[in-house]
């Protein structure tokens, strides 16, 4: 008989000003948990948090989900851009013992099938203890994309979505074991020897 999958817990932060004061709904959180639970088999338990683009803010948020609220992941959403108020990559890096810049860097290959603007991005990503953290963009449509990656006309990969990589991350620093549904996201691990 197959054991159980353990339940995920997943952190959601989205970093906007707006947002956070209640201009408009956020639709970084919604967006997130609709592809996590499309993508991922485990039972999901999530902490959630709306924020303005504030670095002691983020960072506190950031910390209490890594370090009291047991998150595997965490990913924030917004704030990755350069205008002044865009503080997110410092607050994660701030917090984080490990910088994972691999993430950044396929989120703006992917982005840049998109929209050539993607080279203003500075989502990054980083491990705390035995969380991963990532920065995603704001729109929900970049999300999906970036965690989905780039598919051919006929459904086929041409550039990997993020979330390829991160159930081996994720159990690499000895969070829980992902596992995903191919159809919607196909998860790497090297073939065992």
């Amino acid at each position: 008989m197959p054991h159980p999958l353990p339940t995920v817990t997943v952190g959601l932060v989205s970093a906007s000003d707006r947002a956070s004061s209640g201009v408009y709904a956020d639709e970084g959180i919604p967006a997130l948990k609709q592809w996590l639970q499309a993508a991922v088999k485990n039972p999901l338990n999530f902490a959630e948090a709306l924020v303005a683009d504030e670095q002691s803010a983020i960072e506190a948020v950031l910390r209490r989900m890594a370090d009291s609220d047991g998150c595997d992941l965490i990913f924030t959403s917004g704030g990755t851009g350069p205008a002044p108020r865009d503080v997110t990559p410092e607050a994660t890096l701030a917090v984080t013992d490990k910088e994972m810049p691999g993430f950044g860097e396929q989120m703006r290959q992917i982005s840049l099938y998109y929209v050539p603007t993607a080279i203003l991005s500075r989502q990054t990503a980083g491990i705390r203890g035995k969380c991963l953290i990532v920065n995603l963009p704001g729109r929900p449509k970049a999300i999906a994309e970036t965690l989905g990656g780039v598919r051919g006309e006929s459904g086929e990969i041409k550039v990997h979505g993020l979330f390829a990589a991160i159930p081996y991350c994720v159990e690499l620093i000895g969070g829980a074991f992902i596992e995903t549904d191919e159809a919607v996201c196909k998860a790497f691990r090297p073939k065992q020897k």
